[in-house]
């Protein structure tokens, strides 16, 4: 299945064509997926709770490695590889997709600023004992880019101690190590720190329910004078991640939104040509004899289709901009279109596509409502219009996108 191009929606998306020394590990990786994930995504949405049993068939066939580069035991993905296998999760479940996807830009986050000692260290504990990364990351502040909720202050010995909150905390429930960032009160500066998930004062809370995304289980976690070890995570001296990083991070975003349209879309064609009816007018005995059905699944999967590309391009650009040879704006511009188009394409998917479905795909039993409410979650991490002012401003000006948290 892996040595020759695999359909991902007919003939208008294909997957691609994996390397020979990746393909043993994505067999595997494909199996789980189709018998463990995907099965249980629906139910994992109905709970909306931490997807544990499909992360650990994850763990088993050594996913979490994948980012790692093979000098440290890893399979070397390129970010472009990456995202690719990101959509792949995303088409079989969206919210253990996201929560992979935090574990990915982690590790690469991590390895492009620590230093030796913490990288050995740290491909040991998830080569050997397949640990993932969760984080702890935004806060309830006025604004999106608001911090200082969590500070990190030493004692008298000088052990620095965690105190404060953290909203969104995507990842952490299940997480062995989390990724959390807080206000050095001696440094006056942002920092950022590896727990272990189960160090003392972390609290874990369980008060996610949100309309979509739910079995990422991103909610709350305090920390009450927890320590910080300084073994599990030591930045080189200056060393700070590239300025591309932010942008891959975002498109990551952009690539589960597409798997969303694409799983979603497979979805409806499967409902279509097996449960919904022809319209009294058409003359034929099945709902694909409809024109208008016809046409309405075109037009959604021509928008599909171009998600994908689009996300696609956008990854590319990533591994092309470490080296040299795209411009970070070309990265940014890649990153900002993605966004528009897989923005629209799930949200036409999993909500348009129904008037091909017809009323009985309403029912509860269908679930089909689980797309749409992931796909609108999902979109309103950081608006897209401001994606299509970035765009336009840099079109009709020549505007260049200065590096930042979003973008």
């Amino acid at each position: 299945m892996l040595s020759q191009t695999v359909s991902i929606l007919g003939d208008l998306i294909t997957g691609p064509v994996w390397p020979q020394r990746l393909r043993q590990r994505l067999a595997a990786l494909y199996t789980v997926l189709e018998s463990i994930v995907a099965p249980q995504a629906a139910d994992a949405d109905r709970k909306g709770r931490y997807p544990f049993e499909s992360i650990a068939a994850l763990k088993n066939v050594g996913l979490m490695a994948a980012a790692l580069p093979e000098s440290y035991g890893g399979w070397g993905l390129t970010q472009a590889e990456s995202q690719e296998l990101l959509l792949t999760l995303a088409i079989a479940d969206s919210s253990v997709a996201q929560i992979y996807k935090v574990h990915d830009d982690l590790v690469r986050e991590i390895f492009s600023i620590a230093d030796a000692r913490s990288c050995t260290h740290l491909a040991h504990l998830i080569v050997s004992r397949s640990f993932i990364l969760g984080q702890a990351i935004a806060e309830n502040g006025k604004r999106a880019d608001t911090f200082g909720h969590v500070i990190a202050a030493p004692d008298a010995s000088g052990t620095y101690y965690l105190t404060g909150q953290k909203i969104y905390a995507t990842g952490a429930h299940g997480a062995d190590l989390i990724g959390v960032t807080s206000y050095d009160m001696v440094q006056q500066t942002m920092r950022f720190d590896l727990l272990l998930r189960e160090a003392p004062g972390v609290t874990l809370c369980d008060d996610w329910n949100r309309l979509g995304q739910r079995a990422t289980d991103s909610g709350t976690v305090i920390f009450d004078r927890t320590p910080l070890k300084s073994d599990l995570f030591v930045p080189r001296p200056g060393a700070m991640p590239p300025d591309w990083s932010s942008l891959r991070y975002q498109n990551g975003f952009s690539v589960i939104l597409a798997g969303i349209a694409v799983a979603a879309l497979r979805e409806a064609l499967l409902f279509i040509k097996e449960r919904s009816r022809p319209w009294i007018e058409v003359n034929g005995s099945s709902a694909t004899d409809d024109p208008f059905v016809r046409r309405l699944v075109g037009e959604i999967g021509a928008d599909v289709a171009g998600s994908v590309t689009a996300v696609r391009h956008a990854a590319q650009q990533f591994d092309a901009c470490a080296s040299g040879l795209v411009s970070r704006a070309e990265a940014a511009m890649a990153v900002y279109a993605a966004r528009s188009l897989a923005s629209r394409a799930s949200l036409r998917a999993t909500s348009d596509i129904m008037s091909a479905m017809g009323a009985r795909a309403t029912d509860l039993s269908v679930g089909f409502d689980r797309y749409w409410r992931d796909a609108r979650t999902l979109s309103l991490h950081d608006p897209v219009e401001w994606k299509h002012e970035e765009i336009g401003n840099h079109l009709l000006t020549g505007w260049l996108p200065a590096p930042g948290l979003y973008r």
